[in-house]
């Protein structure tokens, strides 16, 4: 077993200063990996350079993940720190508008399609040739349980964490024979500030309370739990680590057992 070691190993992170990001982060950097962290929030960004975790280890970088020569800016940054990486995690997301598709307006749809689809795109295309010169390494996607079922009232949000599977799949085809291995994570219900904001969201517009709201979220799980934003961390961990060496292309579910989405 190789224990889940990522000690030297060098990797970046989309979304990075808070949240699911900063999570997966925290835990990385724990285990001895040097992180290329970047965020729009500048803000959070602030915090986490004060973090007692940033040492020489941690590199954070402002960059608007849905700007493509914001993207390309933070990648000549992480150039002239290293000519290769071992791992991707695109995490960069926004939870979108709620409402039917009818009340829906153009620009919440393709500003939630840009930042969580081709938002994924502008940091692999620069990532895949820093792996290359790795000749291995890791992508891994953050979808969603709205990746892999129906999410009523969140549509422009599952079409773009369906996407991202087919991403997925489709690199993991691609990159296979370059030993660089392509997953997606399927978190399920968050507790965090974002989850927050869907339930509120939810409750204004069918205008019945937030904790009801809360409870239907809990209980879509077989588990009838949260998952935590570690959660998340841990199993990326381990998808990066040798002991996941010859998994690629599939979709992974944290979400104690979502059974639906409603």
């Amino acid at each position: 077993m190789a224990l889940l070691n990522l000690k030297n190993k060098k990797i970046v992170i989309s979304a990075g200063a808070s949240g699911i990001g900063w999570a997966i982060a925290k835990i990385f950097l724990s285990k001895g990996a040097n992180i290329y962290l970047c965020d729009i929030d500048l803000k959070n960004i602030n915090k986490v350079k004060k973090h007692p975790l940033n040492n020489k280890r941690l590199f954070v970088h402002e960059c608007d993940a849905s700007e493509e020569h914001d993207v390309e800016n933070f990648f000549d940054k992480i150039r002239k720190k290293t000519k290769k990486i071992d791992a991707l995690i695109n995490n960069v997301g926004v939870a979108g508008p709620t409402g039917t598709i009818e009340k829906l307006s153009s620009e919440d749809w393709e500003r939630t399609l840009q930042v969580n689809v081709i938002s994924h795109f502008y940091f692999t295309k620069l990532a895949i040739p820093m792996l290359k010169k790795n000749k291995s390494g890791s992508i891994i996607n953050i979808s969603s349980g709205a990746g892999i079922m129906g999410f009523p009232l969140r549509s422009p949000y599952a079409a773009s964490k369906w996407a991202v599977v087919g991403m997925t799949k489709t690199l993991a085809m691609e990159l296979g024979k370059f030993k660089i291995r392509v997953n997606a994570i399927c978190p399920g219900t968050i507790k965090g500030n974002r989850m927050v904001k869907v339930i509120r969201d939810k409750a204004n517009f069918l205008k019945i309370p937030k904790r009801k709201i809360e409870k239907e979220f809990v209980s879509m799980a077989s588990m009838n739990c949260w998952i935590y934003e570690e959660d998340i961390g841990k199993m990326c961990s381990f998808l990066i680590s040798e002991d996941a060496e010859r998994i690629s292309g599939q979709v992974i579910g944290v979400d104690g057992n979502a059974v639906r989405l409603d």
